[in-house]
């Protein structure tokens, strides 16, 4: 059973920054995904199982970057430049895809979720 663990969200001013872990239970391509209360859930960003592709949602390329550490199987989104709208719980997802996808249907294993809260 894939285990993913997300930690790091909170409460943050619009402007500053926070960081985001999905610790798995193996390697594994990973996607963020958040969903704000009232809205559907929906892709922040991918990073492939070797690290090497990474893709981004239009809403945030340019202030997130994700990124993993393979000896951790962890794999962060750094989130900078914060906007009230990116407030939601946010999601990792694995899946044993090749390379990376935006679609939430291509992941098998899903974490629990952490909130991230940006205020204006």
């Amino acid at each position: 059973q894939v285990q993913l663990v997300e930690s790091g969200g909170g409460l943050v001013q619009a402007g500053g920054s926070l960081r985001v872990s999905c610790a798995a239970s193996g390697r594994y391509a990973v996607g963020w995904f958040r969903q704000a209360p009232g809205k559907s859930r929906e892709y922040v960003a991918a990073i492939s199982r070797s690290g090497i592709r990474t893709a981004y949602a239009d809403s945030v390329k340019g202030r997130f970057t994700i990124s993993r550490d393979s000896a951790k199987n962890t794999v962060y989104l750094q989130m900078n430049s914060l906007k009230p709208e990116d407030t939601g719980v946010y999601y990792c997802a694995a899946g044993t895809i090749l390379g990376v996808t935006s679609s939430q249907y291509d992941y098998e294993y899903w974490g629990q979720g952490t909130q991230v809260t940006v205020s204006s």
